[in-house]
């Protein structure tokens, strides 16, 4: 049987999967659906049908969907539905009730009709009762949190490792299409998973280990993430000049660098560092800056006390924010202690009230992640133009921001990654000067301002290299050679 190299990379917020035969790398078709529908479409998607989104739907059945098709469920299940909480049951207690008067017949009390009465102690209300399904998306991030065990599916507990076994599942079974049997991999993890958790690193490689082996890969070879984008580069690029390279890998959820030294047609891994930045929070803070003041955060909210007096107050806004950000609960507004103060706000009118009717829009359609794709394309299009336009006629947003305002509103992360290839260099005990190739890789170093950024301290040593599957094809390509970190 043919040798094969096998590479898995399970990102926080997308994944792809990599077969290599010795001289060619391909990438599987994770979304078939999206391939269907552009053959009927004619549309041309490329690599979009290897990128599959890390989500995953669980629905009341506890059936699952992974991929977009989760996405586009919880969508569907949660446009224009109103939210209703109804309260949950703590707890029951229970007593002895003996009917009459407590009178004794001849025969004494132990005749007397006894039943139990059972009393239910309700707590808050927190269930939705229509919800519909769960979705989960940058469960990732979690893996290295002890705190967390399980999330309640339907009063289900589910451990994090069930969650993301459908996913990896999905990717083992695309490539036994492609591939035959697939029991082994290289599997990719970043240098460092997200959260305060000292022990963090070692706590999510052990979930993820189990995970993959319940989705049939047994034999697990973890390759830090940077690391396999360095193995893809230089696999492509067999005769480029010099010898020690700086990865700098800025995904959705993490940035992760590395610096190896080639030896011969292999090389040495001098140091690696990472931190939890990633596109998924700069796309956070264009929101907050850009929408939120348009939703009304900063507005009044007046409205009658006792005796006609008119209650002034801020706008808890403060309230909404989080639940708009993170899109896969956005839903959850759309019950009445929040949708309440909204319409209050828009009936007293004045110059808010716009402001306040996009806030009822978002939150009554459910617009939240299609506020974030469209911030996506808007952060895209700037990585291409002097300005761009967020245009959002659904709730009637037409926003134009030159890249110059763009990289004042990104200041922090992007001092962060300076920060991070300043503490690189350090542990590598290497200058600027001692780097020969400076790799840009990941879909936020599209970002011209990181490339600035780069450039301005290596000068014409930084490369770009496939920004989206420069993991997965590397790591197949380390799974070929037998490479460990």
């Amino acid at each position: 049987m043919k040798r094969l190299g096998i590479g898995i990379d399970f990102g926080t917020t997308n994944s792809a999967a990599a077969v290599f035969d010795g001289s060619t790398v391909t990438l599987i078709p994770l979304e078939q659906e999206l391939l269907e529908k552009a053959a009927l479409q004619t549309v041309q998607l490329d690599n979009d049908i290897a990128i599959m989104p890390s989500a995953t739907y669980i629905d009341r059945k506890l059936q699952t969907k992974t991929g977009q098709s989760a996405i586009e469920q919880y969508i569907a299940d949660n446009t224009g539905r109103t939210v209703e909480l109804i309260p949950e049951v703590v707890a029951e207690v229970s007593q002895f009730v003996e009917h009459g008067e407590g009178a004794e017949n001849s025969e004494g009390a132990e005749n007397s009709e006894v039943e139990t009465s059972t009393e239910k102690i309700y707590g808050a209300p927190v269930t939705d009762s229509g919800l519909q399904g769960r979705l989960f998306r940058g469960t990732k991030r979690l893996l290295g949190d002890s705190r967390v065990r399980r999330l309640l599916v339907f009063d289900h507990p589910f451990r994090l490792v069930a969650l993301i076994t459908p996913l990896l599942l999905r990717m083992r079974k695309a490539l036994e299409d492609e591939v035959g049997k697939v029991t082994s991999a290289h599997l990719g993890h970043p240098v460092n998973f997200e959260g305060k958790d000292p022990h963090r690193n070692q706590l999510a490689l052990s979930r993820l280990g189990e995970a993959y082996k319940y989705a049939g890969v047994t034999e697990q070879h973890f390759y830090p993430e940077p690391i396999a984008a360095a193995a893809s580069y230089l696999h492509n690029n067999p005769g480029v000049a010099g010898d020690v390279l700086l990865t700098v890998d800025f995904g959705g959820g993490t940035l992760d660098l590395c610096v190896l030294k080639r030896r011969g047609e292999t090389f040495d891994v001098v140091t690696t560092h990472g931190i939890g930045l990633g596109g998924d929070h700069i796309d956070q803070l264009l929101f907050r800056k850009l929408l939120f003041p348009l939703l009304g955060e900063g507005e009044m909210w007046r409205r009658p006390g006792f005796d006609r007096e008119v209650i002034e107050t801020r706008f808890p806004f403060e309230e909404f924010a989080d639940l708009l950000l993170n899109w896969a609960v956005t839903y959850t507004l759309n019950q009445n202690k929040y949708t309440t103060p909204v319409m209050e706000c828009i009936e007293q009118g004045g110059p808010g009230r716009r402001k306040f009717e996009r806030l009822r829009e978002v939150i009554k359609h459910n617009l939240s992640y299609m506020l974030f794709a469209r911030i996506k394309a808007f952060k895209a299009a700037l990585s291409s133009q002097p300005s761009a336009r967020l245009d959002i006629p659904e709730i009637d947003v037409d926003v134009t921001l030159t890249r110059a305002e763009f990289e004042a509103l990104i200041a922090r992360p992007l001092q962060q990654i300076s920060e991070s290839v300043d503490v690189t260099l350090q542990q590598a005990q290497l200058a600027p000067e001692q780097i020969d190739i400076v790799l840009r890789t990941g879909g936020s170093s599209l970002i011209p301002a990181v490339r600035s950024l780069l450039e301005a301290r290596f000068g014409d040593k930084v490369v770009d290299h496939d920004p989206f599957t420069s993991v997965a094809t590397g790591l197949a390509i380390a799974s070929y050679h037998g490479l460990q970190p």
